[in-house]
């Protein structure tokens, strides 16, 4: 047991720094952090959305903003697409592969910024929201792998972790760069007193 616990903390250690280690993916969470206080700034708003483990990293990134971070503040306006009802209506009457595009197509406007994460890059709902952002006038900030992929090449800015075996060490490197660019977030905007 302590065997795989400590390898498995080694891993995530040797991501971290791969991760850190190029100066370009600080650069890439600088620019995230910058189009979405821009947009917010101007009073647009930001849609999330991922499947499964990244659904839940594109929620915990929208109620950051709704809720709060560290500090009390105004909240921010942001929409994770999560809603059950929503997503197994659209499934079933049009296709799994639209449950966010159709969303971002009816909630989205020019202006706003879509937060889409998939680890793969590739995830046909995912990429089909990013494809409706751009169509709609949006920003894409995407989160992936650093791998040459379909959402990476639609995303405005692309946060890419290192590439794994497995998708936790993806995930892992993802909620890292969300918290960070909600603390940028909060500082550009003024919001962190």
């Amino acid at each position: 047991m302590k065997s795989i616990i400590q390898e498995s903390l080694r891993e995530a250690v040797e991501k971290l720094h791969e991760y850190m280690s190029n100066p370009s993916n600080v650069e890439a969470i600088e620019r995230a952090a910058t189009v979405f206080s821009d947009a917010l700034a101007k009073g647009h708003k930001v849609i999330t959305c991922g499947n499964g483990g990244s659904l839940c990293d594109a929620t915990h990134f929208a109620e950051e903003l709704t809720g709060r971070y560290r500090k009390n503040r105004r909240p921010l306006p942001a929409i994770a697409i999560n809603d059950p009802a929503y997503m197994t209506c659209t499934a079933n009457d049009f296709s799994y592969g639209e449950i966010f595009s159709r969303y971002v197509e009816g909630v989205g406007q020019a202006g706003d910024v879509l937060l889409a994460i998939s680890t793969s890059g590739n995830s046909e709902n995912v990429v089909k929201a990013a494809g409706a952002a751009k169509a709609r006038g949006m920003s894409v900030v995407g989160f992936t792998c650093a791998s040459d992929n379909a959402l990476r090449r639609l995303s405005d800015v692309a946060i890419c972790a290192p590439v794994s075996n497995y998708s936790d060490r993806v995930q892992e490197i993802h909620i890292k760069a969300i918290h960070i660019i909600i603390q940028l977030i909060e500082h550009q905007l003024n919001l962190s007193k």
